[in-house]
């Protein structure tokens, strides 16, 4: 007898972390540091409180179903951003608002592939795609990255079958926090169009990249929505997490085949959710660019810190947005040690064994650092704490 579908894929990380603290009580000179989530742990500005506020007790529209694919205010004021940020010409129809950006991604796929179809992820992965894909019946196809920890156009060509429906890349990367040259995600879009697929661009970590202006000219070429899946989350820019809005642009033929799956699971997106998120694209980029500035501070904190690690024989493998991917020194597997810290170092953060094919060796020699809710202060006590850190 088949399995259920949740059954064919393991626990999320985050879940599985969390059970590794609870109940522990840290000594009050150590202090959990919680280097495990990529996710704002701050509560949004408060002209956007005020705004989730005043919908709620003002507009009747807020508390009804609204459209499948997200508010028309919504869609075209997005549809206006893409277009300024990439130079582009970005229509509404072809933007739709999700329940986070999670979503998209499953009524992506759910577009795009049938089951035994095959998808093809770069490895280390993003835990979420690779679990939604064991969910739907879609075969994950590893691509294992190579130097710079950048996914390698002729393997990822060698992938291809005649069941592959996709290739998917995260820019800025998660887990890794590499930033994929515009001329790599041309050459990935190109192979994708030459072969007949789809490529899913997932960006959710967009508004934290460090090059100015457009990281890539995918929006710019005629057709673009024919090959394209654009993917995006407000959750990070304004500090939405909780109300979980996300967005898809792709063409309308593939938006009308989305509508399907996201009428199914959520019905409509938060319409709390859609006006905080339309009120930040009105109101916060001056503010989200005051916080992008202070991520790229800790990102520089991390690199300007991690000499004393290096001498400790630690390796920093990869470094943007909202993460650091880095390479342990000791024998142990990063499972065994992830758990060591917590009860050994007050130090929560993820082994790279979570974002990697069970019998991948890599795995057990890496780690996620999610640093986005840690001060230039915090990534020195963490730093101090791994540096003293010896199994």
């Amino acid at each position: 007898m088949p399995l259920p579908r949740t059954q064919a894929t393991f626990v999320s990380p985050i879940v599985e972390s969390r059970r590794w603290v609870a109940g522990v009580e840290f000594p009050p000179e150590h202090p959990l540091l919680n280097v495990s989530q990529a996710a704002p742990a701050e509560a949004p500005p408060q002209g956007l409180r005020q705004a989730l506020a005043d919908a709620a007790l003002n507009d009747v529209e807020a508390h009804l179903y609204g459209p499948v694919l997200g508010n028309d205010p919504l869609r075209r004021a997005l549809a206006r951003q893409i277009s300024g940020h990439y130079q582009a010409d970005v229509r509404a129809e072809q933007v739709g608002i999700t329940s986070g950006c999670n979503q998209a991604f499953a009524a992506a796929i759910a577009a795009l592939c049938g089951e035994g179809d095959e998808v093809i992820i770069p490895v280390p992965w993003y835990f979420n795609h690779k679990m939604w894909l064991d969910m739907a019946g879609v075969t994950a196809m590893p691509l294992h990255v190579g130097a710079g920890m950048l996914p390698d156009l002729a393997a990822a060509e060698a992938l291809i079958t005649p069941r592959t429906r996709a290739i998917v890349l995260v820019t800025p990367n998660n887990p890794c926090g590499v930033e994929y040259p515009s001329g790599l995600v041309q050459a990935f879009f190109d192979l994708a169009q030459a072969r007949g697929i789809a490529l899913i661009v997932d960006e959710t970590y967009r508004d934290f990249d460090s090059r100015e202006g457009a990281p890539h000219g995918l929006f710019q070429l005629d057709g673009w929505d024919r090959t394209l899946i654009h993917l995006y989350s407000f959750s990070k820019a304004y500090r939405l997490t909780g109300h979980r809005v996300g967005a898809v642009a792709a063409s309308p033929d593939k938006m009308f085949e989305m509508e399907k799956f996201l009428d199914t699971v959520t019905i409509c997106p938060s319409q709390l959710g859609q006006a905080g998120a339309l009120w930040g694209i009105e109101n916060l980029q001056g503010w989200l660019a005051g916080e992008r500035q202070e991520i790229l501070n800790r990102r520089a904190a991390i690199e300007d810190g991690f000499p004393v690690l290096a001498a400790k024989g630690w390796k920093l493998l990869g470094c943007g947005a909202y993460f650091a991917y880095v390479a342990h020194p000791f024998d142990l597997p990063s499972e065994d040690i992830a758990k060591r810290l917590v009860s050994e170092a007050s130090v929560l953060m993820l082994p790279g064994s979570m974002f990697m094919p069970a019998d991948d060796p890599d795995g057990a020699r890496q780690f996620r650092i999610a640093f986005a809710n840690a001060d230039r202060t915090g990534i020195q006590t963490l730093f101090d704490r791994l540096a003293a850190f010896n199994p």
